[in-house]
């Protein structure tokens, strides 16, 4: 795993960020940024890498985190990043995904890794076979952790095709749409807002 600085910022504070986690980069700050949270939302935070999206839902004025990672480290940094910001209310859960959540939420958010690899060294940039086998694996069991009038903010690169995104979300009756796009080198990414079909 590459070396990284010790630390990152968010809202003028910063944050630990231990070298065996994912270092928050420009594609979890875009997500930040275009995630909308309802004051006292109940929130799901899946692959929580060093607790970013966890730290935004806060403050934006979630009421709970439940944050997920198969990384353990990961799980600790990010309850302490949301403890020392003053946010008690985090629950850090080792989980593949959302296997070992019982619990469904009004917000679920998730940038997954989505470089195509089969190398699974690093977890948390390998998006497995065309970069897709773990968003696909993600949109297979997020609507079951929806609330009724929930909503899903993930992020995706154009590389690995939004026609089977939108086909795998139409098959699981979601409603969808692209609400950020931002253009890069050679990619473009992409935040997409998912919810249950009335």
């Amino acid at each position: 795993m590459q070396a990284h600085p010790p630390e990152f910022f968010l809202n003028g504070a910063h944050f630990g960020a231990p070298k065996e986690t994912y270092f928050p980069s420009e594609d979890s700050y875009f997500l930040a940024e275009n995630v909308s949270i309802p004051k006292n939302a109940s929130v799901i935070d899946v692959g929580c890498g060093s607790g970013i999206q966890s730290l935004n839902a806060f403050m934006q004025g979630a009421a709970k985190v439940i944050a997920l990672d198969v990384n353990e480290i990961a799980l600790e940094a990010t309850r302490k990043n949301c403890e020392k910001a003053g946010f008690k209310s985090i629950e850090a859960r080792k989980s593949d995904l959302l296997e070992n959540c019982v619990e469904k939420a009004d917000i679920i958010i998730f940038n997954p890794p989505y470089l195509e690899s089969d190398d699974y060294k690093h977890a948390d940039l390998n998006g497995g076979k065309k970069g897709r086998e773990i968003l696909d694996r993600f949109l297979e069991q997020m609507p079951l952790y929806l609330k009724k009038n929930g909503k899903c903010f993930f992020l995706q690169t154009d590389l690995n095709g939004h026609a089977e995104t939108e086909k795998l979300l139409k098959a699981k009756g979601m409603k969808f749409k692209i609400i950020a796009r931002k253009k890069g080198f050679f990619e473009e990414l992409c935040i997409y807002e998912a919810a249950r079909q009335k």
